[in-house]
């Protein structure tokens, strides 16, 4: 990646234990998909692990896939939180799979999930999690079931309205907690039969069972103790960081004689001040003040915690525009990278209702050590959704070289090894007397162009692209945020979007992948 440099000069100056690298907004793709990027730089470099915003226990299944302990893993069941969907996780998990599968066990890079398996408005059944651990101490508890009850009386979706709802705080659920504190203890005084009868990693899975569903009965017992919504939501949040923190120290534990770790989540769960959350939500002006995972681990770890919090300039595909003259995020600048934090008395933080988008405030700029900062120019968020896919290389024309001044800017990429044919390009420029439909000399104007092929032209636009003339003339393309056949190159197969925004997203995403596997297997095929 383009700011590889940065990255390893500052790896190798301060030599974390833990780097951790937020994002500002989980709807933005290009984060994880940078995330992957850095991940695979930093294997080289003697990082053995991978820590993301998901559900510990259940991620000891991914991990088990890519240590090729297991034959198939299911994302939607392993990765909390809806991230499994995410084709940046599907990339990261078959990465790993494939990069392990030629390293001895000792070198393998070890996937570990670092949250709860809880969300602000709900969280499971401790049932299933007591179950197998019982399963595998040879435990028979005649009252677990009892204790347990209905799945669905953990779940309600009245938890959330009305604390009186949860069984938090009933004896149940206090057995059930002293319950588990005994499986624990007793999981750690029968180890060495434990680990001979089975295996560390078997045991080493029960142990993550055992502090997950301590983690998850506190999380319920704050569910039911009463108060404002504000209130307890802030309860919930403290308890789901507060256990976050708890994992990450022992994921460190484990992996300390292999390597550092690093660990990919928002921004309010690794920056070193207090999280704060305020919204209104039905009508509710909500606010919350918690210390958050990298909160707690911070000044437990000292320098060996590096944090670098991420910045969005500007992205068109989630509808966040351009950063106001004296923001943060406008000071670091057009150009996608890591960056020291900005400095200057005047800046201020950015003003914005994208709902769950967290700019840079002055606390941010105060405590961390660097700044992962998705540029604010026009494409900027493009180019970084599309050089962060698998093995893909960007090429960009520098403004001031020999090459014609409408090119300046213009960024193509290439699939693997193949530096000849783009299977993308993103261009800011009219091209005088050949490609000025667009209208791109207006400000903040640029267009995305996509190598499609035939079959995909003709479903996507009802004709093929050697029939694009005869339609060319009734077609406006200078519309923003709309997929249509490319002015210039459609004949080849090539569809563009001026300014991609929300309307275009998904089958742009769809349309840019399925293009760059044609291309790599054009590449596979050409190397052959």
């Amino acid at each position: 990646m383009v700011f590889d440099t940065a990255l390893l000069s500052l790896v190798g100056t301060r030599r974390p234990h833990l780097l951790a690298i937020g994002e500002p907004y989980h709807g933005e793709p290009a984060f994880p998909r940078l995330r992957n990027r850095i991940l695979e730089t930093l294997v080289g470099h003697g990082f053995r692990s991978i820590a993301i915003e998901s559900d510990r226990a259940a991620g000891l299944a991914v991990d088990d896939y890519v240590q090729g302990r297991r034959d198939e893993v299911d994302l939607s069941t392993g990765i909390s939180h809806g991230w499994g969907a995410h084709p940046a996780t599907r990339e990261l998990v078959d990465w790993l799979r494939e990069h392990n599968g030629k390293l001895s066990p000792a070198e393998r890079v070890t996937f570990h999930g670092f949250d709860a398996p809880t969300e602000i408005t709900g969280a499971p059944s401790p049932g299933p999690l007591l179950r197998e651990l019982c399963e595998y101490l040879g435990v028979t508890t005649t009252d677990l079931d009892r204790l347990v009850g209905g799945e669905d009386r953990w779940t309600a979706a009245e938890i959330m309205y009305d604390a009186s709802y949860s069984p938090g705080r009933s004896p149940e659920a206090a057995a059930l907690r002293g319950l588990a504190e005994d499986l624990r203890s007793r999981l750690y005084a029968d180890a060495p039969r434990l680990v001979g009868d089975t295996s560390p990693a078997a045991w080493n899975r029960a142990r993550v069972l055992a502090t997950t569903v301590i983690g998850l009965l506190t999380y319920h017992a704050a569910m039911a103790e009463p108060g404002t919504r504000s209130q307890r939501i802030e309860r919930l949040l403290a308890a789901r960081d507060a256990v976050m923190a708890q994992n990450l120290l022992d994921i460190l534990a484990m992996e300390r004689d292999r390597g550092p770790v690093l660990v990919s989540a928002n921004n309010a769960h690794l920056q070193r001040h207090p999280s704060r959350w305020d919204t209104h939500w039905e009508g509710q002006h909500l606010s919350a003040l918690w210390n958050g995972a990298g909160s707690i681990v911070s000044p437990l770890l000292g320098d060996r915690y590096l944090y670098v919090a991420g910045s969005l300039g500007a992205s068109g595909p989630v509808g966040l525009g351009q950063p106001e003259v004296g923001t943060y995020e406008e000071r670091l600048g057009p150009q996608t990278g890591i960056f020291a934090p900005p400095v200057g008395s005047d800046l201020r933080p950015r003003v914005t209702d994208l709902l769950g988008y967290s700019p840079l405030d002055a606390a941010t700029i105060e405590t961390c050590d660097a700044i992962l900062h998705v540029g604010s120019e026009p494409g900027a968020a493009d180019a970084a959704r599309i050089a962060g896919r698998p093995a893909v290389t960007e090429t960009r024309i520098e403004a001031g070289s020999e090459m014609p001044s409408h090119t300046w800017g213009d960024r193509f990429f290439f699939a693997g090894e193949d530096r000849m044919r783009p299977f993308a390009t993103i261009v800011g420029h009219d091209v005088p007397g050949f490609d000025e439909r667009s209208r791109l000399s207006g400000p903040g104007r640029y267009r995305l162009n996509i190598e499609i092929g035939r079959t995909e032209f003709r479903n996507l636009f009802g004709y093929g692209p050697e029939e694009f003339a005869a339609h060319r003339d009734g077609l406006d393309f200078a519309r923003t945020d709309r997929l249509m056949p490319h002015p210039a190159y459609a004949v080849q197969g090539w569809a563009s979007v001026v300014n991609p925004g929300p309307a275009t997203a998904d089958e742009v995403e769809r349309l840019l992948e399925r293009a760059r596997v044609r291309a790599a297997g054009r590449e596979h095929r050409r190397r052959r």
